[in-house]
This record gives C-alpha cells, structure tokens and sequence, in this order.
C-alpha cells in the first residue's frame, strides 16, 4: 500500500494576510505545495490529501484537480470547529481552527494507510520525500513515528519570528521531546533566540526542529482524536489554544509507548511567513528551476 500525503491548508494565513497557500511561485503559476506535492509523487506517494475549510473545496478542485489528474489519487477532508468536540459547546469567540492536531484528526476515514503530515506554504526540498517515503515503507508501525528533522538555522524569516518544535534527540537519533516554541528569530547580534512569558532565551543554530513534516502510522490519528478531548476539557474556553501535532508526539513518546525517529535532511527550507517573504522565495525557485532541478512547468 503506498503512502499518503497529507497537506495542512485550512488556516486562514493571518500573518501573511491572504491565501498564500493558492500564490503562484513557478514559472509556470505553481504554488509551493504543488513542489511537495511533485517530490511526493518522485518519490512514490500514490495520494495527496487536501486538509482544507469546506468553502475552498470547488477552489481546491479547480486549481489542482485537472493538474494532478492521472498522476496521484486526489481526497479532501474537511476542518470544522465543531469537528469531534462531542457534546461541549465551542465558545462563540473560537474563530480560528483548534490546530495541526485536529486537523490531522478531522481526515479520519479518508486516511487508512501510512501518512506524511506537511504544511501547504512551506518547500521541503526533495530529499525530505525521499526520506519520509522510506520511513512510511519500511518502519512506520502504531508506536514507530518520524519526524523529518530540518537545522534551524536553515528554517528562518528575515522578516519576522517563527513557530519551530524544537526537537531534544538522543544519542541514537530518537525524539526525547519536543518543544514548541512561537517567537523564534535572530537577534541584532546574530543570535538565534526565543521569547517566552520567562524571558529571552538562546538557542543553538544547529537544533533540529519540526517543520510539520511528520510520518505516521494510520494510528495516530486516533491517538489525536483520544487526546483532543483531553486537550478541550482543559483548554476549550481559552480562545487562543491550539492542538498542535508536536503536542500529541511530545505526550505519546513521554507515556513510554511510542518512539519517534529524528530523520536529519540537509535541505534548505524556506516559505512565505510573512508577505515579505515572498520575492525571495519565488528567486529560490527560480534557481531550483535554472540548475534544473525541477522542470519549467512541474505539470507540462
């Protein structure tokens, strides 16, 4: 059975201040996650998945469905607010959706094979492809997951702070934890560091973290659906709580139950944080394009 990809595009892009997930980067009008979308298939995925809002869905169809038509399988499942919340009521003031987690959650019954996890407006680089479709293949299994792990320093915005889950390894390449960190940058020193309610913190530029580029058993999204309850029952009245898939990983390997391999990738992340972001990553395609790592038009 060959592995899904799923890509996470139901946020309402608040920073970037419109849907950056459908701007065209290629020379051609391609979209970033039409690139992950083009290493998936190289490296042997056989469906994609469009986590979205249901309003995008005719959108969604029209801008990607004739492209990928004959070369992936093609799904969509849909993020709602009130999407396995049970019998709780969602506070009139939630607007924006519960996370990464749920949304991973909300593609139950679509998604019954091993799975990669990766956001829609960030380029991942080939390798990581390669990389997750071996894991998927050959070790994935209900208490083995994966993390495509990029260096940190390779994943910042000269524009702005960041959300990295900074990732603690082990000796032998296993997650010990993995921390979310919301305000990431570099200093006017060069200094990598991270704002929290304690302060300013450093961090190494060399630390693996998280760029939602995950591999997982169909387990998971159960293990998601047992602990969105236990995250509502503590945090539905707070407006601003997210259920973030580095939460769930961080709980699942701390129960002693699962472990989760940190898979090192060298590529060069980048992606349209904020608006001003965007020139520079419609140049880097370019090269990519110029020393022919991709074709002029991904779909031609």
């Amino acid at each position: 059975m060959k592995p899904t990809l799923v890509v996470l595009a139901a946020g309402m892009a608040s920073r970037y201040g419109s849907m950056k997930q459908t701007q065209g980067f290629g020379p051609a009008g391609e979209t970033i996650m039409e690139y992950s979308i083009y290493d998936a298939i190289r490296a042997g995925f056989g469906k994609v998945v469009f986590l979205i809002r249901e309003e995008f869905e005719t959108m969604f169809q029209e801008n990607f469905g004739n492209k990928l038509a004959g070369k992936i399988e093609v799904g969509y499942a849909f993020q709602e607010l009130t999407k396995y919340v049970g019998s709780r009521t969602v506070p009139a003031e939630r607007k924006k959706p519960w996370g990464t987690a749920h949304a991973v959650l909300c593609c139950k019954g679509i998604v019954n094979e091993p799975f990669a996890v990766i956001n829609a407006d960030d380029f991942y680089g080939r390798d990581g492809f390669k990389k997750a479709y071996k894991f998927l293949t050959t070790a994935a299994a209900p208490n083995k997951y994966a993390i495509i792990g990029y260096e940190l320093k390779k994943t910042l915005s000269d524009n702005g702070s960041v959300s990295r889950g900074v990732c603690n390894v082990d000796a032998a390449g296993n997650l010990l934890d993995i921390n979310e960190r919301t305000k990431i940058y570099r200093n006017e020193q060069g200094v990598i560091t991270y704002e929290d309610e304690g302060g300013l913190h450093e961090v190494s530029e060399d630390a693996s973290v998280s760029m939602n580029f995950f591999a997982f058993p169909p387990e998971f999204i159960d293990q998601c659906e047992t602990y969105f309850g236990e995250f509502l029952d503590a945090e539905i009245n707070n407006p601003k709580s997210e259920f973030f898939i580095p939460l769930v990983v961080d709980k699942a390997v701390k129960s002693g139950n699962i472990s989760v391999k940190i898979i090192p990738t060298s590529s060069q992340w980048f992606g349209v944080t904020y608006k001003e972001d965007a020139p520079e990553v419609k140049a880097s395609v370019d090269r990519l394009v110029a020393d022919a790592e991709y074709p002029a038009s991904l779909w031609g």
